[in-house]
């Protein structure tokens, strides 16, 4: 089956047939994340742009990602992986991680002639065991596609996986009004509910200004600097 994705993005809600299937394969009769493996295998992903991320490739050009010296960055969820092609780069390898063994081997099949400063790896995000920590992380369309119960350890995982003073980058869609999901309902303070506590600081947060279409109104990004002591940021508040 052809994806149902576009280059301009799609209304991530139950208005969306192919959201409303999304939530068939995630969700009923009970969450599933080998849902999102069936997603692929049918073409159902109307997550996917058909093309990085415009906020990427902003930052990209930024000049404010780490870089040299073999810098690493993870990007879980990384679908059909336009977002790690785009922030790799000379002196940052990029790590492009996803449950579906297919959006990887989709990742691989379009991206193979471009170079060798990215990887793809089909693992559960919850489970692997990358051999490195990473400088920085990505996240976009993921917090928001776990339940809300699984926040704890999406966070978790977050802690884990980055260097003492690694950043996260959070491209934040803050979905409402949802009945359901995924996207489940999100709001920043969910974010902060559950880094706050492993030691996660915000930099700076935005609205996302270059967001597609539908999405407009809906996305901010922040940038989080896990700190290599979190006890001692605790203890001073």
């Amino acid at each position: 089956m052809t994806s149902t994705a576009v280059a301009g993005g799609q209304v991530l809600d139950a208005s969306n047939p192919a959201v409303a299937r999304v939530r068939q394969l995630i969700c009923g009769p009970e969450y599933s994340q080998d849902g999102w493996s069936r997603c692929w295998e049918e073409g159902v992903t109307p997550w996917d742009l058909g093309q990085p991320t415009p906020a990427v490739v902003q930052l990209a050009k930024s000049g404010t990602l780490p870089s040299g010296d073999a810098a690493t960055v993870l990007v879980p969820g990384c679908g059909a992986g336009y977002d790690v092609v785009a922030l790799s780069g000379p002196g940052r390898f990029v790590v492009g991680l996803d449950i579906s063994e297919s959006a990887v081997a989709k990742a691989k099949q379009w991206s193979a002639a471009d170079g060798s400063l990215f990887a793809f790896v089909a693992a559960d995000f919850f489970t692997w065991e990358p051999p490195e920590l990473f400088d920085l992380i990505f996240d976009y369309t993921f917090f928001c596609a776990f339940h809300p119960s699984m926040r704890p350890a999406w966070a978790k995982r977050m802690a884990d996986l980055l260097k003492p003073n690694g950043e996260l980058i959070t491209l934040m869609y803050l979905a409402e009004g949802q009945e359901a999901g995924p996207p489940f309902n999100t709001t920043v303070l969910d974010y902060e509910e559950v880094l706050k506590p492993l030691g996660f600081v915000i930099t700076c947060i935005r609205d996302n200004d270059v967001a597609v279409k539908p999405r407009q109104g809906m996305e901010k990004i922040a940038r989080w600097k896990r700190m290599a002591n979190p006890n001692t940021l605790n203890s001073a508040e």
